[in-house]
């Protein structure tokens, strides 16, 4: 590919791997020299319970098809093809705002943009803020927002933010999630050979074709951590022992599908550098696409071009992972408040009446398909529900969306319950961005834009007029019997003593983001110590070590009353060799198990 086509983050991974010249080539070309190292990080667990609530109103006249002849400025959003957008869709009767919508209604003159290329989402963003630095309040090119997967947002704002900085000077202009406005429930998707399903470690040495630090991303990585094995964060270099990852041509998800599809049928191969161990082996490895991180329509390409392919996990699993998330320029929005507020209000209107009424959501599937000028209404309608597949025997699933009204928005991001599920996933997918450095974006972004800088709810927290409905409560009256995710970690406590050491909260706090996201599960804490001391001693050491978890947890805000069993182990149960010091730290454990 010539390099003039080459996207922002490839340009940048790039740049990086070849910077140095000569001295590039010596390194990638000589064996036994230290690159990016394979790495196993905590995982990213989710409820099964998804933020799906229905705010009772009565239904309302549908959008016509007809464009509606507001004189207000018009104001564009681009967009991926993505059915978790069904609900701003409908809102707007389409493409283009038509009458009787609830976005004309709401005074809005509004324009979709569908755009699968995530480089060229970011190229009309900084156009329009371009525009606005010369004085257009509504420019006519690039757009005022773009709508991304929400764990997607770390790196899309922190690469963005930079360029932005470098251009206009450092806070001039400030990228910021305004809102959410969908939920992926399946939509999107890690897809292989079904061995990976039925014994994950299988996994090892395939390389996933997929656009990287995006959401479909996320989910590959969370189900190679879920099953504690490494990931190979440089896409330039390939590890047996780890998941590898292939960036997709125009960081776009349906290239993804292409690239498995063209391999698995055309025999199309990567040439990578082997590394074992962090080190260069000196040998190239021609490697076969063998699985793809992507959404639907194109998951649906790969099951109808390939057989013995199915879902491995998806957003289905992962349910609060992926929100469908509004990123705006701050200063504009501010300046444009009314203009925000209406949009997410319109939104979440047309979205409540879509969980209500049939009507409104085959209007809905209408309208997607004209936006996206991509299959028909009954497709979008389908694929929306989620869909099953079988092909030579093996089955899979397609599609799974979800749209948000004002109440799912008001419980997904905490403003009614004080539970931010966006936040925990946003703290998350930075730590894989800092941690993993896919395509050294570490050393190609400065730094990480935090939470607090990147999500601003002030918009959403002014919509007046709209029934907030009430949230979901989280049950946990109910004896739960089924595991659904178990993990250990090593939690620094003072030597012979239950009082967390600074370090140890450090990876607690990280496990709050996991147990957030699991919210109907409840939970069990088993202490394990190592061989020093009494056996008798250990027992009420390791005891104590696991009420003192659950005590920083409470304090922390997860209810009492989602504890099942707190129970100490002592020694009784080591994993390493107490032999050696280094067994000894692995065996000072504690073991959290997740159920429902």
């Amino acid at each position: 590919m010539k390099w003039s086509k080459l996207t922002f983050f490839s340009k940048a991974a790039i740049t990086l791997l070849t910077a140095g010249g000569i001295g590039a080539a010596v390194y990638y070309l000589s064996p036994g020299l230290r690159t990016s190292e394979s790495k196993t990080l905590e995982k990213l667990e989710v409820t099964d319970k998804d933020v799906n609530n229905v705010t009772t109103s009565a239904e309302l006249p549908l959008p016509s098809a007809d464009l509606s002849t507001s004189d207000k400025p018009l104001v564009r959003i681009g967009g991926y093809a993505w059915n978790a957008q069904s609900g701003i869709i409908v809102a707007n009767g389409g493409t283009k705002t038509t009458k009787g919508s609830l976005m004309e209604q709401n005074g809005i003159n509004l324009e979709l943009i569908r755009q699968d290329w995530l480089s060229e989402l970011r190229n009309l963003q900084l156009k329009f803020i371009e525009e606005f630095d010369k004085g257009s309040n509504f420019p006519k090119e690039g757009v005022a927002g773009i709508m991304i997967m929400g764990d997607g947002a770390p790196f899309y704002i922190s690469s963005t933010q930079q360029a932005l900085d470098d251009k206009y000077g450092k806070g001039k202009y400030t990228l910021q999630v305004m809102g959410a406005v969908g939920l992926s429930y399946g939509e999107d998707k890690l897809i292989g050979p079904p061995s990976w399903k039925m014994n994950p470690q299988s996994i090892k040495g395939s390389l996933i074709s997929t656009v990287i630090g995006d959401g479909d991303w996320v989910v590959a990585v969370n189900y190679a951590f879920a099953n504690n094995i490494k990931v190979n964060p440089d896409p330039a270099t390939y590890d047996p022992e780890a998941v590898n990852f292939m960036a997709a041509a125009n960081d776009d998800y349906i290239e993804a599908s292409k690239d498995l599809i063209k391999s698995q049928k055309e025999g199309f191969t990567v040439p990578l550098k082997e590394v074992k161990n962090g080190k260069l082996t000196g040998k190239t490895i021609n490697k076969k696409v063998d699985g793809c991180a992507t959404w639907t329509p194109g998951d649906k390409m790969v099951f109808d071009e390939l057989s013995g392919f199915t879902d491995i996990v998806s957003t289905k699993e992962f349910n609060n992972q992926m929100a469908t998330s509004v990123i705006m320029v701050k200063q504009w929005a501010e300046k444009n408040k009314d203009v925000v507020i209406n949009i997410f209000k319109s939104a979440y209107q047309a979205s409540n009446q879509v969980k209500q009424y049939d009507t409104w959501q085959h209007k809905a599937a209408e309208t997607v398909a004209k936006t996206f000028n991509q299959e028909n209404a009954d497709y979008w309608y389908n694929m929306f529900k989620g869909m099953k597949g079988e092909k030579n025997g093996i089955s899979y699933n397609m599609g799974g969306s979800r749209v948000f009204n004002f109440a799912d928005a008001n419980q997904y991001f905490g403003i009614t319950d004080g539970t931010n599920r966006y936040k925990a996933v946003y703290d998350q997918v930075s730590k894989y961005l800092k941690d993993l450095n896919p395509a050294g974006f570490n050393e190609n972004v400065k730094r990480i834009v935090p939470y607090e800088d990147a999500v601003n709810l002030s918009f959403v927290k002014q919509i007046q007029n709209i029934d907030a409905g009430k949230a979901d409560v989280a049950d946990y009256s109910k004896k739960a019997t089924q595991q659904v995710a178990s993990g250990e970690w090593q939690i620094n406590f003072d030597i012979g003593r239950a009082s967390l050491r600074p370090e140890g909260k450090d990876v607690l706090d990280q496990i709050y983001n996991l147990l957030i996201q699991a919210e109907t599960s409840k939970l069990e804490l088993f202490g394990h110590t190592d061989n020093t001391g009494t056996v008798e001693s250990n027992y009420s050491l390791s005891s104590a070590r696991a009420e003192a978890v659950k005590s920083y947890f409470i304090s922390k805000g997860i209810p009492a009353s989602r504890f099942q069993k707190i129970e100490g182990k002592g020694q009784d149960e080591p994993v390493a060799d107490n032999n050696s010091e280094a067994g000894k730290a692995k065996n000072r454990r504690v073991a959290i198990n997740l159920l429902n």
